[in-house]
Order: structure tokens, then C-alpha cells, then sequence
């Protein structure tokens, strides 16, 4: 693994770098005034679109498709140094970029295995930032930490249609109305022996009759407005063709794990942006304030945490990029432990990091004055998210231990 990122890495780290200093760092406040202007809080800011159109003309548009086709062309070892940058703003950054979750797993399982016609339906108006899209996995009335729970029904109804019931919650991005479908897990085949074979997935349009958003679920307090929400959604006797099923009939687990592994390392790479904020903002406040007759960067405690951070941040994005370079050499399923490790480590590394910048700034740290409260919020969430930390401890132990048996 070679620690120096090659020039075209290189060249978009510094576009990148300015984007965020002239574009978007100035629009997160616009962004919020200009939210609590509009009709509902779940449209999209006039400068959110703006910004989307200056990061396509300046080419920094679906930097994280591999497919030079459809995205940047760029590996995972090229995107995450980039992910990382927009990190550092992350309910701004990648929606500019159209680089934005649950969007990119979903554009990455249309195009490894969505038909032509679902390609050219849903991938090709998401590659172009036109519409929005959510995975409805999630479901309240089971343990979703093992997917195998998952109760929504995928019924076959002669030889054209699927029949949906089921109810989902935390359903990323399902309020913002721009969201135009659905990628949705249920059981085809609940009494299946094999129990990875159950499940498929299937594309359901927002529109159809029996999809039923029915509320914002909140997330720490949050609303989570610039995400598009997290809903509750349900879905009653919805029917859909048979041809929006994606892949095959018991393929919606294996689909699931090949749309989770990108999506955890791309979390962990905009967690050590969110970090690298945090840190600045420490340094910020550490040389501005006074407290019992010094200045805060002259307090001990305020040293150790700020050194401490600098350390953590340093080992998190070694870990990351040795990840992202094994996802490219040996794939996937060659980087299984990396991947779970880098997601126990990084939002458990994270959430203190910015605890302490929440302490930093005493009151400050917990009001809207500054990102740190909800970036924390969002790090924790991710503790959660893909995976909770004690699964994939599971996974992980259960594969050391294999090596001594």
C-alpha cells in the first residue's frame, strides 16, 4: 500500500478543498435561513441546488462510483481522502456532490444489479442529482440488527405483480419529496430453509397506491431535515410489476451485504472529517477563551484532548485507508475483517472526540450556534447504522477465533 495518493487524488483533494472553502462552508448558514422559509422544512434550499451545480460543472459530481461510466471512475482509495473532506460538513457536502446516503448504496445496486430498464427508470435520474431515493429495511416490531427478522411480505400475485405489506421506520431520506422510489427489503419465500434465501428486494415508487409515509421519526431531537428525514413508512397491499424486482427471487440478502460494505467504509471516511472539524473547532476555542486566569490552550486537560484526538484521528484514517486499498486489491469479501473493524472503531473513536469539543464549548457545545451537537448526534447514530457495534464484534471475534479451532 502506497501512502501517497496519486496526482489525480491529489488534484481533486485541492478542488475539493476550495469548493468547501468558497461554496459550501458560506452556504450552511444559508442553507438553514433559507429552510425556515420554505413551505415545508423537508424542501430542498434554493442553495443546495445551487451547489449541486457548481460541483457538476467543476467536475466534483458521483465521486463515489467506481464506474467510469456512470461515476468518477475513481477506487476506493481515490474517493476516501474526498469523503473524508466532505465530512467535515457532512449534511451539506455530499448532497453537492451527489455523493449522498442512502443515494450512493442505492445507485450502487441498480448498477451491479438492476436491469437495463431499471437503469435507465431510476439510476440514470439519480446519477443526474433529479430525484432522490430511500432502503426501506428497517422495521420497528423486530431486531433488524439480523436481517433474517425482517417481517415485510413480497407475495407473488400471478405472473405480472408483486403484493408489498409491511411497515419500516428509520427510512433515510423518505420525507424529502424529491424521494421518487423505494428500495425495499422483504420476505418472497418466508418459509424457506436456507434463511438468507428468504428475502428479496424490490423497487416501489413513491407514488404507487398503499405507500404510506407516515411520520418523521426523530434522531436525537433531530428532524434530520437536510438527510430528508428518517420515516416511518408503510406499505399496504401495495402493487408493483413483477419486473421492479432487483436481482432474483431470495437474492435481497446477499444484495444487502454487497450494498453495506461500501456504505459502512464511506460513513467511516466522512467520520474522520467529521473529527477533523471538531478538532479545529477544539483549537479554535482553546486559543479564543480564558478560564481561571488562562487561556483554555494552556489547561492541561485541554492539551491531552486535543493531542488524544489528534492520535485517534491519525490511527482511524490509517485503518480506513488500509481498508479502502484491500476493498480494491482483493475485494470485498477480502476485506470482511477491515470492514467491520474500521465500523466498530471509528463512530465509538468519533463520539468521543466529540464529546470533549462538546465539553470545550461548555453551553455552546449543545445549542445550534455550532455543528458540534448534531455531528454528534449523527456519530452516534452511526454506532447503529449498517450494523450496531456488538454485531459486527460478533462477526469479528467469531472469525479470529475460527483461526485457533
Amino acid at each position: 500500500m502506497d501512502f501517497a495518493f496519486d496526482a489525480r487524488t491529489e488534484e481533486l483533494r485541492a478542488r475539493l478543498l476550495a469548493f468547501m472553502d468558497e461554496h459550501v462552508y458560506p452556504a450552511e448558514e444559508v442553507a438553514e435561513e433559507q429552510r425556515a422559509r420554505l413551505a415545508s422544512p423537508w424542501d430542498t434550499p434554493p442553495v443546495v441546488e445551487d451547489l449541486k451545480a457548481k460541483a457538476r460543472r467543476q467536475g466534483l459530481w458521483n465521486l463515489f462510483l467506481p464506474d467510469a461510466e456512470y461515476g468518477a471512475g475513481l477506487t476506493n482509495l481515490q474517493y476516501a481522502p474526498l469523503a473524508e473532506i466532505t465530512g467535515r460538513s457532512p449534511h451539506l457536502a455530499p448532497t453537492a456532490l451527489n455523493c449522498a446516503a442512502p443515494d450512493t448504496g442505492n445507485m450502487e445496486v441498480l448498477h451491479q444489479f438492476g436491469t437495463w430498464a431499471q437503469r435507465k427508470q431510476w439510476l440514470e435520474p439519480l446519477l443526474a442529482g433529479e430525484i432522490r431515493s430511500a432502503f426501506a429495511m428497517t422495521e420497528p416490531e423486530v431486531a433488524s440488527s439480523d436481517a433474517t427478522n425482517i417481517e415485510t411480505r413480497i407475495t407473488r400475485e400471478g405472473s405480472g405483480d408483486y403484493l408489498v405489506n409491511g411497515r419500516k421506520w428509520y427510512i433515510s431520506g423518505a420525507m424529502n419529496p424529491d424521494c421518487a422510489v423505494f428500495v425495499v427489503m422483504g420476505k418472497t419465500d418466508p418459509d424457506g430453509e436456507d434463511i438468507r434465501r428468504q428475502q428479496s428486494m424490490i423497487l416501489v415508487p413513491r407514488d404507487t397506491p398503499g405507500v404510506e409515509v407516515r411520520r418523521a421519526m426523530r434522531v436525537y431531537g433531530y428532524e434530520d431535515h437536510s438527510h430528508g428525514g428518517h420515516a416511518e413508512v408503510v406499505f399496504t397491499d401495495v402493487r408493483v410489476p413483477a419486473a421492479n424486482l432487483v436481482g432474483e427471487e431470495g437474492g435481497g440478502f446477499a444484495i444487502a451485504q454487497a450494498r453495506l460494505g461500501p456504505g459502512r467504509i464511506h460513513h467511516c471516511m466522512r467520520l474522520i472529517g467529521m473529527a477533523e472539524r471538531a478538532i479545529e473547532l477544539m483549537c479554535r476555542r482553546a486559543v479564543d477563551r480564558t478560564a481561571f486566569g488562562r487561556p483554555l490552550a494552556e489547561q492541561g486537560v485541554v492539551r491531552n484532548w486535543i493531542a488524544d484526538a489528534r492520535v485517534t484521528v491519525e490511527q482511524l484514517r490509517l485503518l480506513v485507508l488500509k481498508t479502502a486499498w484491500l476493498m480494491d486489491t482483493v475485494g470485498n469479501r477480502g476485506a470482511h475483517t477491515e470492514i467491520q473493524a474500521i465500523k466498530i472503531a471509528t463512530p465509538r473513536a468519533v463520539v468521543g472526540i466529540l464529546d470533549q469539543a462538546v465539553q470545550l464549548y461548555g453551553a455552546g457545545g449543545v445549542s445550534q450556534d455550532t455543528p458540534l451537537a448534531e455531528l454528534w448526534a449523527s456519530a452516534r447514530t452511526l454506532r447503529l447504522a449498517d450494523g450496531p457495534d456488538e454485531v459486527h464484534q460478533r462477526s469479528l471475534a467469531r472469525r479470529e477465533i475460527k483461526n485457533y479451532v
